[in-house]
């Protein structure tokens, strides 16, 4: 029996628009509208739009709210310091290990996070199982649609289309939001490039989508927001980082606040650990000049043992093959990947590989 595909409040708009709508998640999601390679380089030159309504919205209230994240993320929801505030972290398992990565604000009335669609129901689940008996609400968000507009001329597009808000839009730092009425604008993306991520009601998404469309913003589907990611080094869940990776092991050390240290967020003691006593793998990027693609499960031959690929493509920006790979601790500049056989030497390389349209690795 087969179910049928989740559609956000843009289908019509994204088939409209001549999408290739392919299954993501459960969702029928936009691969491309025409041109992968496009899209990508329009969102490094230009501005790009991004329907990623299927991500799931979680606003968060009640007395133990900002305990209870304090609990179970592995970043410190105490530095938000001030309503729009953002803060990436991990959600750990007991055994130290990635349930998911997300985004939270502080919000007026208490907190918002983010999560990824293809976690929704485990997600949910868990943020039950952890917060039942405090004093803690979750309303998921179904009412709301969400598009990230990404590019350096991105701000620039939206603040014509919205001149009313131009100023407070202008005025937002990086990882920063504001609500406007039932609006969300943020300073954050997934692409390496500036731009806004913003939430507003579902009834409102297929107009303004098109305003955008017509203001000079592409559309812009998911083939090449892997490829953008990917250039800028970050994680896609469920390919570098799932339950059997730690944190530390997946190049999120950064988001694991150890101060102060009597907090005991879920996992830490395991990670502690594994910290104290040296962390086995890290995560690269691994750069292959010659002919050939990178991808998803190579294995990665160092003199000190063998990685694995997690994320790999073509570089439409740099013009060769690139990847996220975790390899032994003790893995210098250079390895070799197993393509069809041949072990072939790759360059490794501290990530992103791409910020704000340029090469930023030496």
């Amino acid at each position: 029996m087969t179910h049928a595909l989740k559609q956000t409040p843009l289908y019509q708009s994204h088939v409209d628009a001549g999408a290739k709508m392919v299954d993501f998640a459960g969702w029928s999601m936009p691969i491309h509208y025409g041109s992968q390679l496009k899209e990508h380089e329009a969102v490094r030159a230009d501005a790009g739009v991004f329907d990623v309504s299927h991500m799931v919205v979680l606003d968060i209230t009640g007395g133990d709210a900002k305990a209870w994240l304090q609990h179970i993320l592995a970043n410190d929801v105490a530095k938000l310091g001030f309503v729009g505030k953002a803060l990436y972290s991990g959600m750990l398992t007991e055994q130290g290990t990635v349930i998911d990565d997300l985004i939270v604000y502080l919000s007026e009335t208490g907190y918002r996070m983010v999560v990824n669609a293809g976690t929704r129901e485990k997600d949910l689940a868990w943020l039950a199982k952890t917060s039942a008996g405090r004093d803690v609400q979750l309303n998921v968000r179904d009412d709301l649609a969400m598009l990230a507009i990404q590019g350096p001329n991105a701000i620039d597009k939206v603040c014509a289309i919205m001149p009313q808000w131009a100023e407070a839009i202008r005025g937002l730092k990086v990882f920063q939001g504001l609500p406007f009425g039932e609006w969300f604008v943020a300073r954050t993306g997934y692409t390496g490039e500036d731009g806004l991520e913003i939430m507003l009601p579902a009834t409102d998404a297929p107009v303004f989508f098109a305003e955008l469309i017509k203001g000079g913003v592409a559309p812009i589907g998911l083939g090449a927001r892997d490829t953008l990611r990917l250039e800028a080094g970050m994680n896609l869940y469920g390919h570098d980082m799932d339950e059997t990776i730690s944190p530390l092991q997946a190049g999120m050390g950064w988001t694991v606040a150890w101060a102060p240290a009597e907090r005991d967020f879920i996992g830490r003691s395991v990670i502690e650990a594994e910290k104290n006593a040296g962390v086995a793998m890290k995560q690269v990027g691994l750069v292959l000049t010659e002919r050939g693609v990178l991808r998803e499960g190579m294995r990665v031959a160092t003199p000190h043992g063998d990685g694995v690929i997690t994320s790999g493509t073509f570089s439409p920006t740099l013009k060769h093959s690139i990847a996220i790979a975790r390899v032994p601790a003790s893995t210098d500049s250079s390895a070799e990947v197993d393509l069809r056989g041949t072990l072939t030497p790759v360059r490794v390389v501290k990530l992103p590989f791409v910020r704000n349209g340029k090469q930023v690795f030496e």
